[in-house]
């Protein structure tokens, strides 16, 4: 969540028409690839938690509403992961979709959902330097971990 939260404060102070632009990457805008890391969380935080209610990759906001979407659903994820005993943190849970079939524990779903991020929020760095931003923050774990808890 701090991540994220640091990526998009950061996003904010850029005009909305250059996080627009259009770019060679695995999605063509930045805010693309913000929906699709929303997507991907509210995927895996339906897996961890059913009761979410999780609907479908159907989030086509703007950008200002990307932005607050994104940090909104980053802090139910990790205030439900902080909710979860040991017990439920090692236990399996099975998961059928169509792309895949796994039965890990959810410890695993939650690296592989921090993972995914963080692998995306490199993808926007990238992009925002050919873009032309040179200031783009750390986010590193070890960064939160020594500066910013």
């Amino acid at each position: 969540h701090w991540a994220n939260c640091t990526l998009v404060n950061w996003l904010r102070t850029k005009p909305a028409e250059i996080l627009e632009t259009e770019l060679k990457s695995s999605f063509t805008t930045i805010r693309l690839t913000l929906i699709h890391i929303l997507e991907t969380q509210r995927y895996w935080y339906s897996i961890l938690h059913p009761e979410s209610h999780y609907s479908g990759q159907d989030f086509d906001g703007d950008l200002e509403s990307t932005f607050d979407t994104l940090i909104a659903q980053s802090q139910a994820l990790a205030e439900y992961v902080e909710t979860l005993t040991t017990e439920q943190i090692q236990s399996e849970t099975l998961v059928e979709s169509p792309w895949f079939q796994c039965n890990f524990p959810n410890f695993e779903y939650i690296m592989h959902v921090v993972n995914h991020t963080t692998y995306h929020r490199g993808q926007i760095i990238t992009m925002g330097r050919n873009l032309g931003f040179t200031d783009a923050p750390m986010t590193d774990y070890n960064f939160y971990n020594v500066m910013a808890k």
